[in-house]
């Protein structure tokens, strides 16, 4: 194996941005291009305070430990990756419970954080659900008791939209310019529905505040793309045999892109030389990306996870599912993209399906499952709408669709049976319970939940027919079954 170590910045950094999410997408993304920035300009202005909020007191802990360093390796493939030392991210905080169930260790400390002038961009990876807004309508869940709890308590949020909004409070008082909020979460239109979710919740606590925010903050909107699996033994391992210690450490593969609108209040890294890239409009990248590459993803978690695959490179290894993902990815989401001139889908979908093949990470499919409900509108059920009005088929959607509702039983096609992590998760096997032994009735009364199907999707002629159609041949045939029957239509 060719291993290529890369020390990180060394000098004492100021706290520049704040991050929400300290998992390990941001550890192997947005963390390393910024790594990058400073060992390229020794500009130590842009250090980050990185935040989880409800989970992993443990990892926030340990990189303390480390003082704060930890390793990404970047695998091009399974005999080259690059050891990088990352030492960028320079406090580490936890607002979340505590072992004896109490909330908010680090919340006091986060505020002050964020409050502080030299703090000028706050981003976040919460995940879809964290900004605790409706797929359907992109309002913000009032109803959620987390919600309720910030409405009640706006000094002591457990929310990422409460905390922006207590920090943004406290700025406003003390006559502080506010931070930019830069989202970087895997939804479309990602700036303006993190702006949706703190100002609807501003507007429950004062309607001044709420105006205030509409005005003088910065959301602009962001496209990340790297594949980062969640660490195994095996990770673990492989690392060991190159000579790294580390249990902070995050495997990915060397692919990175970022791309976002150029809209910051309060300055930012000039880290274009970096490859960041700095754009008046985001949504086609972001569309492409969620349509193509995650929808892509998407279809191989719930058809694999239901065959007893494991991972991504043991799926596209598969060739009538590769096949399905070329078909998804030129017949059905890319004829849905309005892309820059110049930009070759054909070209990318073929680097993804390179990238999916690359037998150096292991990115379990049951990764790719969770929040199920969260993700799909964006990244199948938008699109399918769009061609069932131009009066054309979705069949790999139907598919995606029919094998999805199956996955959400919790049990794959063998009879073995995993988690479902998904909030409506109770919610779905609720109906299973009621409907299973009815693929008619189960379809329906999954496609008539508005917290994920549009009306418009869901009584789309014959849409419902083939979702049942598609259910029935996956469920009594079998996965490659489903696959033939499609390559014949």
């Amino acid at each position: 194996m060719t291993a290529k170590a890369i020390a990180c910045f060394r000098g004492q950094g100021q706290l520049g941005i704040v991050h929400l999410g300290l998992g390990a997408f941001h550890r192997a993304h947005q963390a390393v291009f910024l790594e990058r920035y400073r060992q390229r300009t020794n500009d130590a202005a842009w250090g980050i305070s990185s935040a989880n909020l409800r989970s992993s007191v443990g990892l926030v802990d340990a990189l303390r430990e480390a003082d704060h360093r930890y390793h990404v390796a970047e695998y091009a493939d399974s005999d080259t990756v690059a050891l990088r030392e990352i030492g960028v991210i320079e406090e580490t905080l936890f607002t979340g419970r505590d072992g004896e169930g109490r909330w908010s260790r680090d919340l006091e400390a986060l505020l002050t954080r964020m409050s502080a002038p030299e703090t000028r961009i706050v981003t976040l990876t919460v995940t879809e659900k964290g900004y605790f807004l409706s797929p359907a309508s992109g309002d913000l869940l009032i109803d959620d008791p987390m919600i309720a709890f910030d409405i009640a308590n706006p000094a002591a949020p457990r929310t990422a939209p409460g905390i922006l909004v207590e920090a943004l409070a406290r700025r406003r008082a003390a006559d502080v310019a506010p931070f930019t909020v830069l989202s970087c979460d895997n939804m479309p239109d990602n700036g303006r529905r993190t702006r949706a979710a703190v100002s609807q919740l501003a507007a429950r606590r004062d309607a001044e505040l709420a105006e205030w925010i509409e005005r003088e903050v910065a959301f602009p909107c962001s496209m990340v793309d790297r594949i980062v699996p969640a660490m195994t033994e095996a990770d673990f391992a492989r690392l060991a045999e190159l000579g790294v210690e580390d249990e902070n450490a995050v495997v990915c593969e060397a692919f990175a892109q970022w791309v976002i609108e150029d809209d910051f209040s309060q300055g930012r890294p000039v880290w274009e030389a970096d490859g960041v890239e700095m754009v008046t409009d985001v949504a086609p990248f972001e569309a492409m990306k969620l349509r193509m590459l995650n929808g892509s993803h998407s279809l191989l978690a719930y058809l694999g996870t239901l065959d007893g695959i494991e991972t991504v490179f043991e799926a596209v290894s598969r060739d009538d599912l590769k096949t399905l993902l070329r078909r998804y990815m030129l017949e059905e989401a890319a004829p849905t993209l309005a892309m820059p001139e110049g930009t070759d889908l054909e070209e990318y979908a073929e680097r993804l399906v390179a990238r999916f093949a690359n037998d150096s990470l292991r990115h379990r499919l049951q990764q790719i499952a969770m929040d199920g409900s969260q993700k799909l509108p964006q990244r199948w059920l938008d699109g399918a709408r769009m061609r069932l009005e131009a009066g054309e088929p979705v069949p790999c959607t139907t598919l995606g669709i029919a094998a999805w509702i199956r996955y959400t039983k919790g049990e794959d096609l063998n009879g073995n049976s995993y988690p479902v992590d998904d909030p409506l998760a109770e919610r779905f096997q609720a109906l299973h319970e009621r409907h299973g032994d009815d693929p008619d009735a189960l379809v329906r009364a999954f496609l008539e939940e508005e917290a994920v199907f549009s009306p418009a999707l869901a009584n789309a002629s014959g849409f419902g027919e083939a979702v049942t159609a598609a259910y029935r041949t996956l469920t009594q045939r079998g996965l490659s079954a489903a696959l033939a029957q499609l390559e014949r239509a």
